[in-house]
């Protein structure tokens, strides 16, 4: 099986890890195509978007794409990445963001040494709603009396079909996590249909837990959880406290898909990183590891298979970046996750 990926490296640390992904994903000879689009600040500073509509249309085209990092200190305007990124996620509906989080050696850990057990855990984030849907405004912006309000937009659609992915991938523990108690329409809407979705799946053991509760549960024992379905804010924020849990956001793929049409943006989670970025010591575990997801997305398990396994291989062989206590340049990294193919 073959497919047409769309790179778009975007910002400062994407520009750094995404080659590794690629070059990675080209030792696998699976036959994939790659074309490279071009998207974030570097377009801005000539003075263009920061994605043209000829990029996006590529990029939709494409069996799938492969995506690295928005965000640059340079560029003013702090609502360009959400012009790129969040466009992509929107127009392609990709209501589905998927964050596994994995601790593949023990002393990624900032646990204590007795809670140190197999993580292996998967955030099953709502991605096209919620507080991110950009419903909102600033009145009288820049005045003592400034007004800001951002809405946060729940369908039952939206819910129902997040939640039902939910289900399909838990194979034995689902919660799902909200804040009902705060938050009674958005959360009793999340409440419905999670309730009338519980009673057509007898069997499987299902827990609810308000959102703070779920990350005291999560550092006090995240091995208790298996898949976690939430909404978009949530699941943002509780997915980097599970990447801090297994070495940190450097380590953490993800997905963003719709599992009908089949399309898939994958990114690593660490963003663009600009305390370190062009310094050669990005970790590129995150994009690499988002490429297996890719491609077993694509329909390549076994290659996804051989690609975890080099990464878990050089992890436990000590060959990574300063951040996993190594000593390796981010190139050298991918080099040596090569070596493991």
């Amino acid at each position: 099986m073959s497919g047409h990926i769309a790179v778009l490296p975007g910002d400062l640390a994407g520009q750094e890890v995404v080659p590794e992904a690629v070059k990675v994903l080209q030792a696998c000879a699976l036959g994939l195509e790659f074309e490279e689009l071009e998207v974030g600040a570097t377009p801005i500073l000539r003075g263009e978007p920061a994605m043209s509509e000829e990029t996006f249309q590529a990029a939709a085209a494409a069996d799938a794409i492969l995506f690295g990092a928005i965000g640059d200190p340079r560029v003013p305007d702090v609502g360009y990445p959400a012009r790129v990124l969040l466009r992509l996620r929107f127009e392609l509906d990709l209501y589905v963001n998927l964050r596994p989080a994995r601790l593949y050696d023990d002393r990624l850990s900032p646990l204590r040494d007795e809670a140190r057990r197999p993580v292996d855990l998967l955030i099953v984030r709502e991605n096209t709603e919620g507080l991110y849907a950009g419903i909102g405004g600033r009145f009288k912006r820049g005045t003592p009396d400034e007004v800001a309000i951002q809405e946060d937009l729940n369908t039952a659609k939206g819910v129902t079909r997040i939640l039902e992915y939910g289900f399909s991938r838990a194979r034995h523990k689902l919660c799902m996590v909200d804040k009902s108690n705060a938050m009674e329409h958005a959360g009793g809407l999340w409440q419905d249909r999670w309730k009338a979705l519980v009673k057509e799946r007898p069997g499987l053991e299902v827990r609810h837990l308000y959102v703070d509760a779920a990350a005291m549960e999560l550092v006090r024992d995240p091995t208790q959880f298996e898949v976690i379905v939430t909404g978009n804010l949530f699941g943002d924020i509780l997915s980097d406290l599970a990447a801090a849990l297994i070495g940190g956001m450097g380590i953490a793929p993800s997905a963003n898909i719709n599992p009908e049409s089949g399309r898939g943006l994958f990114e690593p989670v660490h963003g663009s990183a600009p305390t370190i970025a062009g310094q050669g010591v990005v970790n590129p575990f995150g994009a690499i590891l988002t490429g297996a997801m890719m491609v077993e997305h694509l329909g390549h398990e076994e290659a996804a298979k051989r690609i975890e396994q080099a990464v878990v291989k050089a992890i436990g062989d000590g060959d990574c970046t300063r951040d996993l206590g190594g000593s390796l340049s981010t190139s050298e990294v991918g080099d040596a996750v090569l070596r493991r193919l």
